[in-house]
């Protein structure tokens, strides 16, 4: 906006500079009158004035009784812009040069000069446009985002009122038809519930086959206790180690169940070697342990169930060794698999024997408890 008003005051200008002449009485006078009516109205807010060195100042009708302070110095045929507060009430935007005009060694400075309150009611009437203009576009954008949130979010809005659904109904998969978007979320989620219903059942299974294990036992002891039977304490011993065998048996079960299905169980190695160590150190209190390898080694394996693996082969080392004990953990570059080596200093296993060490319940050395 102010870039126009300023090409509108040279326009005026260079109109002004091609209009002036030099008169006999050497005073220079227009050969034309200029076209803006405002300059002949006074105080209009459009003023012109050609002023030089010795001479009266040539100045408009709209100026009335006053002139405009002459800013310039010297001679250098430039055109200079400047704002002006020379009228108290009337800020002024002024534009200046100094022309030499034929058969004059006069510098003359014209100048024209307009009010700026029509260029600041401008500028403050397109910042305002501009400001309503950004409000408006900026709660568009924000209705626009809000819509497209509730719109985005709608799908899973429904697949919370279809478990929702589910839950009260007793339903056991999430059937009704909902939208492309969220079908692989409904699958997922079907195929969570469906691996739970498995672990249940299986839980069921254990649990049941683990009543009907310890059924015949306990009738036994329960058929001799009542018979005052002489062999009491004998069939008591006998079917108690039955029931042992059973319990061991449906307890190995569900923690290899409890390995399946609990993919996400993490337990660090050392810290694991290092307990087990500590406690096999109390027993075996003569035989020296040496931990070594990676720190930050883990695997997919439940704490307690890594902890037992460590406790039977370190104690195993421990047992049948020679008195030292060596324990390296060694994880591969790409962390997909971890080393663990537990070595002893003892006599080894023969070779012949070693696939026998792998049955369930064999002992190769019967001499130790």
């Amino acid at each position: 906006v102010e870039k126009n008003f300023d090409e509108q005051l040279e326009y005026m200008l260079t109109a002004m500079i091609g209009a002036a002449e030099i008169g006999p009485d050497g005073e220079v006078f227009f050969n034309r009158p200029l076209g803006d009516q405002r300059f002949l109205e006074p105080n209009s807010g459009l003023y012109w004035q050609i002023s030089g060195e010795g001479h009266e100042n040539f100045s408009s009708r709209s100026l009335w009784d006053m002139s405009l302070a002459v800013r310039g110095k010297g001679f250098d045929r430039n055109v200079h812009f400047y704002d002006s507060s020379q009228f108290p009430d009337e800020p002024l935007r002024v534009i200046e040069r100094s022309i030499m005009l034929p058969g004059s060694d006069t510098s003359w400075w014209f100048t024209v000069a307009a009010s700026r309150a029509e260029l600041d009611a401008q500028v403050v009437r397109i910042r305002s446009i501009l400001a309503w203009s950004f409000a408006i576009l900026g709660f568009g954008l924000f209705l626009m985002a809000v819509a497209q949130t509730w719109y985005g979010l709608g799908p899973l809005r429904r697949v919370r009122l279809a478990i929702q659904r589910m839950r009260a109904t007793g339903a056991n998969r999430v059937t009704e038809p909902l939208p492309t978007e969220v079908q692989p979320l409904v699958q997922e989620l079907n195929a969570l519930l469906a691996h739970s219903e498995r672990q249940a059942e299986e839980a069921r299974t254990h649990a049941g086959n683990l009543a009907h294990a310890l059924k015949t036992p306990l009738t036994v002891v329960t058929n001799a206790a009542s018979a005052n039977a002489s062999d009491l304490s004998e069939t008591v011993l006998r079917e108690s180690v039955v029931m042992r065998r059973q319990i061991d048996h449906h307890l190995a079960r569900a923690r290899a169940v409890g390995r399946r299905v609990i993919g996400q169980a993490r337990a660090n190695v050392y810290d694991s070697a290092e307990a087990v160590q500590r406690a096999v150190t109390r027993l075996y209190e003569q035989t020296r342990f040496d931990l070594a390898g990676s720190r930050a080694a883990v695997v997919a394996v439940e704490r307690q169930d890594l902890d037992e693996l460590l406790g039977n082969l370190i104690e195993n080392a421990a047992k049948y060794g020679g008195g030292s004990v060596f324990v390296t953990i060694d994880p591969t570059p790409d962390a997909e698999l971890c080393s663990i080596v537990v070595e002893d200093d003892g006599a080894g296993i023969p070779r012949d024997e070693r696939a026998r060490i792998f049955k369930r319940g064999a002992r190769l050395d019967t001499d130790k408890p």
